[in-house]
């Protein structure tokens, strides 16, 4: 598969994102940063793919990982995110979500969920 060109504008935006992630994207980072060491899985955070900012990606395995708030349980936020997952599907890529409810009562659980999918565990 053929490398997505990036716009220069989706760069300068995720940059920007980095800086100001919300309060799970940084719990879950400060786990997800240690997968290098510890699994030899790099994780990138912020990430330009085609289009979009996706929250995590693991280039290597072809795995997003997207972080859920309250909008995306709206009907609205449910349609765009089938419709973002199709088109990250069709580059190549599966798409992990997971809501913030479930991250904050019970991270460990979501991390040994994303260590099986990515099959280090």
């Amino acid at each position: 598969m053929s490398p997505t060109r990036v716009e220069r504008s989706a760069i300068k935006r995720a940059r920007s994102l980095r800086r100001d992630m919300t309060e799970g994207e940084s719990r879950l980072w400060s786990e997800l940063k240690q997968f290098r060491g510890n699994y030899s899985v790099h994780v990138r955070r912020q990430a330009p793919i085609g289009p979009y900012i996706v929250d995590f990606v693991v280039q290597s395995h072809r795995l997003v990982i997207e972080l859920d708030g309250e909008h995306h349980a709206t009907a609205v936020g449910m349609a765009r995110d089938a419709l973002r997952d199709a088109k990250l599907a069709d580059l190549g890529y599966r798409v992990h979500r997971i809501n913030t409810g479930e991250l904050d009562e019970n991270l460990d659980g979501c991390i040994e969920t994303l260590l099986r999918e990515l099959g280090v565990t």
